[in-house]
């Protein structure tokens, strides 16, 4: 009569199967009661069913724990009908915060769905083995068969017993994990933004807009203004229900605006627009950080020599129970400049005042102290004249606790509440107190006062206030109303202005650039910044032979001079062979240990800053764009500026040139010729350049001054006549030294002297220093020329031979030290410098990326500006077109 149990294996444990090896059934058999008795003993289902219910509940409980947690704008429903879990993540944010709460909330979901698996399992077994329960119960006859489903039973109830203790394990650990995730972050991600914020964000990039269009100031916002030491920044704070500015006893704080956004949020936190970091306005420690931010950064907008700067910071506050509106507290207006502040402060403070009050849709909040004489107020006329009709704006009496006490006629304040005291009119008129005047009272304290104070004042118990005229709670509603008021009248007519605006720049561009894009600053710098770097790497394929040529020329330019001047002419002086080798070996011992590898590093990084320099400013055709001539320019020379020649290039170099000068083993003809060949040109420019000399000492010759009308001037016909005096002594000793003896030079002044030329020793000097330079230097030249037939003599060292072509050589050393130095320098080059100035270069322009005011003056002109416009607006149209659709959904 028992049904087939194989599709329950499951449920019953194996040993209940093999139960009659283990066990004497017909022993318990007979010691059972009958089947009425044992039927009492069964457990009752239906609590067994209510207590799996019990279990559901408690689950349901945890998840509703884990959807407070994470917040209600991210899950919709994470605990619904079975199977069916769904939740909804906020569309802003960055992909990668999208990506952790996507990795977040799928783990939350996976031990949820785990968790109802386990629910269903100990749901389906229950109702299983409920069915299957009742069906043996019915066809149960045989007694032997009792004792298995009694054994059944018991393993039945363990089982779902340790289920229960797992599920109850599972939704702690869930608890548990929420908890902790929480921690890391989860109330850090973005949500959703609230429509103020979006208001602050159309507010900043208006701020940032170009001022000549005047559009920015069209948009409401509420300006704080009042007498320094009146009590606005005080209003502000109870307002934002935190002490987040600086105080000071009766001196300046308030140094420029500061645009202070408030919204409501669960955390009271306060955080700049440029800035990450949250300040928790419940934490003291947080509030003196955050007031001394403000100041660092009042501080920092101010130039120097001013007192007052009109640049605005912006500042975001949330916290529960916050009326959502934009406020901007403004320095406050002083009647005299005192020392210490700048000559100009008082009308830079009426100009900023003004500045924000003329905006017709901006919002007066005008603070007045009721604790001094209304015959003492300045702001009030200011106010009256920017707003005669007061139709926006709301005044506020402050101290009025003091008032109480010091005025002696009460019907007074009952006058400035009424608006008949002073000549402005109001929207509005509110009393408030904001505090004892100790600056480290709580804002719970001073709102507790200022409730207990309006409880007990004669002005409410007398009527001549009104409850709604009084306490900042009820000043901030008021506000809030207005300024929402004010938003939705204005904006879209704003909007449509800016339409207009961009349609207008649009139009002009298409006109004026229309085969161009629209990129503004930034997006032109990473145009500009991709060029630079290519142009760098082109570096690398400059060839090797390129490189050693203008390496080996430019060298040649720079040492030219001292191997002639200094090596050659000197050693050529010598009387034999033998000396000239042993001045040279001296001399270019000295060179090489010196000066040599020193100027070989010089020429080798003033050729990479040529080449460095052709490929920035070459232009590139009808590709080249010369907006970024000026920023090229700067790139080039801060990169320079910043890189040096590796320390130990000169010690290397000096090993390698003093070895090269070393070698005098000619191998063949060629180099032989080579070898002349550079000799006769380095000759031939000295000769020309003597020749050069002489003629600006002489003067024009006869054709010159017979052509061209030109004439000598008495100082270079007296050194054309010791010109002449000197080749005649030239003449007669051919082999003459090269300095002259000094009865020559008394027998010159005086042949001189003999045809009426007055002359000077040390002008006889000069001039003969030129004569016999050109003499020898066209001795040393018809010296070059014989030599070319001498590399056969060389070969045998010169014996049995009158020709001596020492000064070949010499020549040939120079020419191959040249050579192997423009080797190496080259190798240094392409493997470390070029690398070094590309690295120099990127740094470079991460630094000027990250500099505004850098690309701003490296990057200018009409085209620049009008696409800075046209991004501006566009942004801007779009936050005011999705801020008009939040308002209307809100609507």
């Amino acid at each position: 009569m028992i049904p087939d149990l194989s599709d329950y294996k499951w449920i019953v444990p194996d040993i209940v199967w093999e139960i009659d090896e283990y066990i004497d059934l017909e022993k318990i058999r007979k010691a059972l009661p009958n089947s009425e008795d044992l039927a009492k003993l069964a457990p009752d289902f239906d609590k067994i069913v209510e207590s799996l219910s019990l279990l559901k509940d408690f689950f349901t409980t945890g998840h509703k724990l884990v959807s407070e947690v994470i917040g209600a704008s991210d899950l919709l429903l994470l605990l619904g009908s079975p199977g069916e879990t769904a939740f909804r993540a906020t569309d802003h944010g960055s992909e990668g915060d999208k990506h952790y709460r996507k990795g977040l909330l799928g783990e939350l979901i996976l031990l949820q769905q785990q968790i109802q698996e386990h629910e269903e399992e100990a749901r389906r077994a229950a109702g299983q083995y409920n069915t299957s329960y009742a069906q043996q119960k019915r066809k149960v006859t045989d007694k032997e068969k009792i004792d298995q489903l009694q054994e059944e039973l018991l393993h039945t109830q363990l089982k779902y017993q340790r289920i229960l203790e797992r599920l109850e394990k599972e939704n702690k650990e869930l608890r548990k994990l929420v908890l902790q995730k929480d921690d890391k972050g989860i109330h850090h991600r973005k949500l959703k933004k609230s429509l103020i914020d979006m208001y602050s964000e159309v507010l900043d990039v208006l701020s940032d807009y170009d001022a000549s269009y005047n559009t920015q100031d069209h948009l409401p916002r509420v300006v704080v203004v009042g007498d320094q030491s009146a009590g606005k920044t005080s209003v502000l704070e109870m307002i934002a229900q935190a002490r987040i500015f600086p105080r000071g006893s009766g001196e300046m704080m308030t140094r420029s605006p500061v645009k202070v956004t408030l919204s409501e949020g669960p955390h009271h936190v306060a955080l700049f627009k440029d800035s990450s970091r949250e300040f928790d306005l419940t934490k003291e420690e947080d509030l003196a950080a955050l007031r001394h931010e403000i100041e660092l950064r009042m501080r920092k907008n101010v130039k120097e020599g001013c007192t007052v700067s009109p640049e605005t910071i912006s500042l975001n506050v949330k916290g529960p129970g916050l009326q959502r509106m934009v406020l901007v507290d403004l320095p406050g207006v002083i009647n005299t400049v005192t020392s210490g502040m700048a000559p100009d402060t008082k009308e830079t403070i009426f100009s900023i005042s003004k500045a924000y009050m003329q905006n017709p849709n901006a919002i007066i909040l005008c603070i007045q102290d009721g604790s001094v004489d209304a015959e003492r107020s300045i702001v009030t006329d200011l106010v009256s004249q920017m707003d005669p009709h007061g139709r926006r704006t709301i005044f506020v009496l402050t101290k009025v606790d003091l008032a109480e006490k010091n005025v002696a006629s009460p019907s007074r304040i009952q006058q400035i509440i009424e608006g008949k005291l002073f000549p402005m009119k109001a929207l509005g008129y509110f009393a408030v107190v904001t505090g004892k005047g100790n600056s480290s009272e709580s804002i719970e304290a001073i709102r507790e006062y200022e409730e207990e104070f309006f409880e007990n004042s004669k002005l409410l118990k007398t009527s001549m206030l009104k409850a709604h005229q009084v306490t900042t709670r009820n000043l901030s509603l008021a506000v809030s109303d207005c300024f929402w008021k004010m938003v939705r009248e204005s904006v879209e007519q704003q909007a449509d202005s800016f339409k207009a605006t961009r349609f207008n720049l649009e139009t002009e561009w298409k006109n004026n650039y229309p085969r161009l894009r629209e990129l503004d600053r930034n997006e032109l710098f990473e145009k500009a910044k991709n060029e630079i770097l290519d142009e760098v790497i082109s570096l690398s394929q400059v060839t090797p032979k390129h490189w050693e040529e203008i390496l080996q020329q430019s060298l040649w330019e720079r040492v030219s001079t001292h191997v002639i001047e200094n090596i050659y002419l000197p050693a050529a002086q010598t009387m034999n062979s033998g000396t000239f080798n042993t001045t040279v070996d001296i001399k270019l011992k000295q060179w090489t240990d010196k000066q040599l590898p020193n100027k070989a590093v010089e020429v080798a990084w003033e050729t990479l800053q040529e080449e460095f320099s052709r490929f920035m400013t070459e232009p590139k055709g009808k590709e080249h764009d010369d907006i970024f001539d000026k920023l090229k320019e700067a790139v080039k020379e801060e990169s320079i500026k910043r890189h040096k020649w590796n320390d130990f290039a000169e010690d290397s170099l000096r090993v390698i040139q003093h070895n090269a000068l070393e070698d005098r083993s000619i191998s063949d003809k060629q180099q032989w010729d080579a070898a002349i060949y550079f000799m006769e040109e380095a000759l031939q420019a000295r000769l020309k350049d003597t020749e050069n000399t002489i003629e600006n000492m002489i003067g024009p010759d006869w054709k010159k001054r017979w052509l061209y009308w030109k004439n000598r001037t008495q100082e270079q016909f007296v050194h054309n006549e010791t010109k002449n005096e000197l080749e005649k002594m030239l003449k007669c000793t051919e082999e003459h030294p090269a300095y002259l003896a000094s009865d020559e030079i008394t027998t010159v002044r005086k042949n001189l002297e003999s045809r009426g030329v007055e002359v000077d020793p040390s002008l006889i000097k000069d001039t003969w220093h030129q004569v016999y330079r050109r003499h020898f230097l066209k001795t040393a030249l018809n010296h070059c020329n014989l030599c070319r037939r001498g590399f056969y003599y060389y070969q045998r060292h010169f014996v049995d031979s009158e020709l001596e072509c020492n000064d070949v050589v010499l020549f040939w050393r120079i020419q191959r030290m040249l050579a192997i130095t423009a080797n190496t320098l080259r190798q240094q080059l392409t493997n470390t410098e070029v690398r070094r100035l590309e690295k120099n270069v990127k740094e470079v322009l991460e630094d000027f990326a990250e500099d505004s005011e850098k690309k701003v003056q490296l990057l200018t002109g009409k085209r620049v500006q009008l696409a800075e416009d046209l991004k501006k607006v566009r942004e801007i149209q779009e936050k005011l077109d999705a801020f008009i659709e939040a308002l209307h959904q809100e609507k």
